[in-house]
């Protein structure tokens, strides 16, 4: 075996295990609420500012796109293939690369697995964040997200990162003589 095929297969496997990590905690947490908070509820966990509470999303982020969860279901599908197909592209060898990817992957399938599943049909938010100004009925809510989300987020977020850094980098000059 050649040291670009074991680097490859090392690479792959700890994306894979980070994905496998990933998609675990998303869907312990998600059966948690499932189990232990009825739809639409929320439990106030740090006043004015965080609740757990049971929301299904069938649409995408902030329910844009709602009541379209087979086709979201397929365009995850499509990109989950799409970004596993073209990962070489986006330093998948460093192990930066590979933590993103592996949040990324991990996330797009615990949704996708949501999504699918018959007795959910819809993707599981629980964690709600917002600001409740002191003395007024306003409030800045951030809609409900999971663990899912965030490991997408996060991974896009290093992918952005690590494609800002090799574009900053300075190019080695190649002469032709």
């Amino acid at each position: 075996m050649s040291a670009a095929t074991s680097t490859f297969n090392q690479a792959t496997r700890r994306i894979l295990a980070l994905a496998i990590a990933i998609f675990a905690l998303d869907q312990f947490t998600k059966g948690l609420v499932l189990r232990s908070i009825q739809l639409w509820d929320e439990h106030v966990v740090i006043p004015g500012f965080f609740n757990l509470c049971h929301r299904h999303n069938t649409g995408a982020a902030w329910s844009m796109f709602d009541g379209n969860n087979a086709l979201l279901a397929a365009i995850a599908l499509v990109a989950l293939v799409a970004l596993f197909l073209a990962r070489h592209q986006f330093q998948a060898h460093t192990l930066t690369g590979q933590f993103a990817f592996g949040l990324i992957f991990g996330g797009i399938i615990g949704n996708l697995t949501d999504r699918l599943l018959p007795s959910r049909h819809a993707v599981v938010d629980f964690l709600h964040f917002y600001m409740a100004r002191r003395g007024t009925d306003n409030v800045f809510d951030f809609p409900a997200f999971n663990v899912a989300d965030s490991a997408i987020c996060s991974g896009v977020a290093l992918i952005f990162i690590i494609t800002w850094k090799n574009e900053q980098s300075p190019k080695t000059m190649t002469s032709n003589s």
